[in-house]
């Protein structure tokens, strides 16, 4: 398990306990007038360090600890990343860099991306890269492009000239004596979602800085917010999404209040506007933990809100006695998940793609070997090798399929095919369009108001209906003699293009596609290896709520 994984990193790395030099035995002072936490002083559950009774901010908690006790030295960094921090720190600016990438070097794991921070303006930094743009309006970044990668630089001057338009708290002023380095630093932590993303890292001094607990977090496997949890998903209600996914990835827990916040706030999610709500759910889906990232939305009654015609689904499954349950959904999901990492994503045309396959089936359900020759045909990317390709036993889901039928001619096993694939098209609308969704959910009862979100573009629905068109060059009679076609060509390679996976490339994402549903239908595992992977499965989820 990864918990476990986690707990073996932390306890074979001495405990941090160095405190920042320029901060060491230093109090900074908080004044009283400025405090305005919503009347809450002090805090537990956050990593927020509120001022003791004689208006004084303790800085002990600060802490730095050497990145080569956890195994982490300067060639562990993206080279990239490396280039852009040199380059600024060369202009005298200070940088680091910060965020989930400083929290995944520490769990030994390969970074999603590096973002930068540092004390140049945006300005600034523009004039150090030759390819710069900047983005955002709120919170503008910019974005570096750097040797076949892009990099996202940020500005603590950019936070703190944002500071006070939406603010949970109001920080105190630097005192006269203090590190100025240290003091924005600890600021900028202020805004930020949960401690664990909330270190900095200078890899050129082998130096990890953390001012909120994030490293004591990490062992104690939580997921924390830095301000209090209700302030904290008020200020920004997309760090409900953040925290699940940063959860379902790492198998950490959440803190009591943090649970309880998101109980709480859980509907505000559906004030996202739908191209941020599809950003997150991508990142949620499409990073190798969506099966896990499902289970926890569903526990915290998300995925009713994002979801709803899976999540009524998965409700009218997990109600019946464990014998009678399908998990199909879930295995589509975990065989999707073998394939995919933080570093080797998909893009978001497989796993709306999954979402609809299986929602067609809920709805009408198919012959186990009908299913079969269309993801065979997805995965080989001939009809012939479809026709031809088969499997001894085929797994029964219930609703989802039929028991395989005797053999069947060519002709309508094509026929069957073609008309699954119609099925799988229609089924897309569910995921675009409200009244399609709505039908949908009438099989399971009363419908709620909140139950008619879609977030998903037309724009995406329609490369997911491409996706499934693969019949077209199979119907030809020429079929065999037009190479141009990519259903024609050969694969030089069983191995995953994940460069083309992750822009989409149609033939890579059928291909894939094709290959979860085959690992899905085959029943090389006896049923209760099946069963003991779906119990093995709520179990690691369940532990996050104790």
């Amino acid at each position: 398990m990864i918990s476990h994984r986690i707990r073996r990193i932390f306890s074979t790395t001495p405990l941090f306990s160095c405190h920042l030099s320029q901060a060491s035995g230093q109090q900074l002072s908080w004044k009283q007038s400025s405090r305005t936490l919503e009347g809450i002083n002090p805090v537990e559950g956050t990593g927020l360090f509120l001022p003791s009774s004689n208006g004084q901010f303790d800085t002990l908690a600060w802490k730095v600890v050497d990145s080569r006790a956890f195994g982490i030295e300067v060639k562990s960094v993206l080279h990239t990343a490396l280039m852009i921090l040199r380059t600024l720190q060369k202009k005298g600016f200070v940088a680091y860099l910060v965020g989930g990438c400083v929290r995944d070097l520490l769990l030994k794991r390969t970074p999603k991306d590096f973002d930068v921070i540092t004390t140049a303006s945006l300005k600034q930094i523009k004039m150090c890269f030759r390819r710069c743009n900047v983005i955002g309006s709120r919170f503008p970044i910019c974005l570096v492009h750097i040797s076949g990668n892009v990099i996202e630089v940020s500005s603590f001057n950019t936070t703190a000239r944002n500071r006070n338009k939406c603010e949970a708290i109001i920080l105190p002023e630097m005192p006269n004596n203090g590190n100025v380095n240290d003091f924005e630093c600890w600021k900028n932590c202020m805004k930020r979602d949960f401690t664990i993303n909330s270190l900095f890292f200078d890899p050129f001094k082998c130096k990890i800085y953390d001012y909120v607990g994030g490293i004591q977090d990490l062992r104690a496997l939580k997921v924390r917010t830095i301000i209090p949890p209700h302030s904290s998903f008020k200020e920004d209600c997309a760090r409900i999404l953040r925290g699940v996914r940063v959860a379902a990835r790492l198998g950490l827990r959440f803190s009591r209040e943090t649970i309880a916040a998101i109980q709480y706030h859980s509907s505000s999610i559906l004030t996202l506007n739908k191209p941020r709500l599809m950003m997150e759910m991508n990142f949620i889906m499409a990073y190798g933990a969506a099966a896990s990232s499902i289970h926890l939305l569903r526990k915290f009654k998300l995925l009713e809100l994002l979801l709803p015609a899976h999540a009524a689904y998965l409700s009218s499954q997990f109600s019946k006695p464990s014998p009678e349950r399908s998990i199909m959904l879930i295995k589509l999901l975990v065989n999707a998940d073998k394939l995919l990492k933080a570093d080797r994503p998909c893009s978001c045309t497989l796993w709306l793609g999954l979402l609809a396959f299986h929602l067609a089936l809920v709805n009408y359900p198919q012959d186990a070997r009908v299913i079969w020759t269309f993801a065979s045909i997805l995965f080989h990317g001939r009809w012939n090798k479809a026709a031809k390709e088969s499997s001894s036993t085929l797994i029964h889901f219930v609703p989802e399929t039929l028991p395989p039928s005797q053999a069947k001619s060519v002709e309508v096993l094509l026929e069957e095919t073609s008309h699954l694939i119609s099925l799988l098209q229609s089924s897309v609308k569910s995921l675009t369009n409200s009244e399609a969704l709505q039908k949908s959910l009438a099989k399971y009862g009363s419908i709620l108001p909140s139950q008619g979100l879609v977030f998903v573009s037309n724009n995406a629905g329609r490369r997911v209906c491409e996706l499934f068109d693969v019949m077209n060059d199979c119907t030809n009679p020429h079929y065999e003699e037009e190479e141009s076609s990519c259903m024609v060509n050969e694969r030089k390679s069983s191995g995953i293009n994940y460069k083309l996976l992750k822009e989409g490339d149609t033939c890579e994402t059928r291909y894939v596609l094709g290959k979860i549903i085959i690992e899905t239908m085959r029943a090389d595992d006896p049923p209760y290896e099946q069963d003991k992977m779906a119990k093995s499965k709520h179990l690691l989820l369940s532990s996050m709520f104790r």
